[in-house]
């Protein structure tokens, strides 16, 4: 199993991460979104992030950030 990043959903909005594999040419991303569930106040689900150098927006699930075969914390 993956070492997992520590980190609360919560506090996602603005963090930067850097794909350890590129993702589409692009390395480094900054989450621009956290998309709650469909109820008010509801747990996060999903995290918007936005490639650095082409402005280009991905969604994904907030935890796949948490699996360092895939990403790092920061920008590297």
């Amino acid at each position: 199993m993956a070492p997992m990043n520590p980190l609360h959903p919560k506090k996602l909005l603005h963090t930067k991460w850097t794909a350890v594999r590129p993702v589409a040419r692009q390395k480094h991303f900054i989450v621009t979104k956290v998309i709650e569930c469909g109820e008010p106040l509801g747990p996060i689900v999903w995290v918007e992030i936005e490639a650095v150098h082409s402005r280009r927006t991905t969604r994904l699930p907030w935890r796949q950030l948490r699996d360092q075969e895939l990403w790092r914390q920061g920008w590297t």
